[in-house]
């Protein structure tokens, strides 16, 4: 009977000390094994966060574009009531003189347009809240001519209106 017991306390002490080594080398991560798991996450990082603001920046124009086209509508419906456009943008149904987009990217502004003026043209500009310096300023005249005040290459042009 004692051979059964020694030999259960032998398995036991072999187990206790497989465990107590086992324990004692897992103690977490290496500190190398942490510096190049910051590495690999600053590297993701450095390519996602331009892409991220470029999403962003083109989701705003987005709402720019959306408040130039209302007040055109609105415009053309004034010009076709009164004979003539307006600068006024609260005589087009705003409650502000410089209406802001619907989330609040951009303000506007209205004035006479490409026959200097304002009874037979309009030219409209949205400024961003935020500096966009892909497009700047979008505008709008009453031609229909779209338009940015960073440039005036088509390229771009339909680049920052898309």
């Amino acid at each position: 009977m004692t051979n059964i017991a020694q030999g259960a306390q032998g398995k036991a002490m072999t187990c206790r000390s497989q465990w107590v080594a086992t324990v004692g080398k897992a103690r977490g991560f290496s500190l190398v094994e942490l510096m190049i798991a910051l590495v690999v996450v600053s590297v993701l990082a450095s390519i996602a966060y331009p892409s991220y603001r470029s999403y962003v920046e083109r989701a705003r124009r987005t709402d720019g574009v959306a408040l130039l086209m209302d007040i055109a509508a609105r415009q053309e419906r004034f010009y076709t009531d009164n004979n003539t456009y307006t600068t006024t943008l609260t005589a087009l149904g705003f409650s502000a003189t410089s209406p802001s987009s619907s989330q609040g990217h951009y303000t506007a502004a209205a004035a006479a347009g490409p026959s200097s003026s304002i009874a037979t043209s309009y030219a409209l500009t949205v400024t961003p809240a935020v500096t966009d310096s892909t497009c700047g300023n979008l505008t709008l005249d009453s031609r229909g001519t779209r338009g940015t005040s960073v440039s005036t290459d088509a390229a771009v042009i339909a680049k920052c209106w898309k």
